[in-house]
């Protein structure tokens, strides 16, 4: 009898083992995941995450959401006059033909005899600059009908828009006012400013937001921002 029992305790040991390495294996399996069956997948590159803005279409204009910033880009019609009437020719052409023909992005142009050259989109998505700042458009509150930017787009004085001389248009960059610590998104849609010493000119509603509407100039640090969409 003795004999008997102690035979059924040599087995607990095995049957111990035997469910140890049963629970191993379970947790060793792997698993084949069929295309179409997940909604989502999720790709993280470690020390490369970069922030990145979404941009949306709307019906009859487009509006970019970047951050919490939004943008409404219209269209200007041919017949506006543009923010920048001394560009004499855009890509060796008249600069409405050259709008006309969607020639702008990064085409060379000519401002009072002066041939202006713009930078590669690759070498625009590192760009930094501090420098001076100014702003312009006040002079078109008043004015019947609209103005046109140097990329065919409707000129809005009140939002956020800038020129800038090299940068592909458009470019969204943000620009920090160095002397108050106040930065903002801007959409560069136009040229200029063409006044020596300068490096970007903003709308009257973007020198509002960083404080400098009524001193007219501030120094200011400019980086183009990763764009996704």
């Amino acid at each position: 009898m003795m004999l008997e029992k102690e035979k059924k305790l040599l087995w607990i040991p095995f049957a111990l083992a035997f469910l140890f390495f049963l629970s191993c294996s379970i947790f060793k399996t792997t698993y084949d995941v069929t295309k179409g069956t997940v909604d989502a997948t999720y790709k993280i590159t470690k020390y490369t995450v970069k922030t990145t803005y979404k941009v949306t279409k709307g019906v009859g204009k487009t509006v970019y959401q970047i951050g919490k910033y939004t943008f409404i880009v219209v269209k200007a019609p041919l017949s506006w006059p543009l923010t920048r009437e001394e560009i004499e020719s855009i890509d060796d052409l008249p600069p409405k033909e050259a709008i006309r023909q969607g020639r702008v992005k990064k085409s060379p142009y000519v401002v009072k005899g002066k041939r202006y050259v713009p930078m590669s989109v690759a070498k625009a998505a590192e760009y930094r600059q501090k420098g001076i700042a100014s702003w312009y458009g006040y002079e078109t509150y008043h004015q019947k009908g609209g103005h046109m930017t140097a990329n065919g787009e409707a000129f809005d004085p009140r939002g956020l828009n800038a020129a800038h001389k090299y940068l592909p248009l458009p470019t969204y960059v943000r620009v920090t006012n160095l002397e108050n610590h106040r930065n903002i998104i801007v959409r560069v849609n136009d040229r200029g400013p063409f006044v020596e010493g300068r490096i970007i000119d903003l709308s009257a509603g973007a020198a509002k937001k960083l404080g400098f509407f009524k001193k007219g100039t501030a120094k200011v640090l400019v980086e183009a921002i990763p764009i996704e969409g």
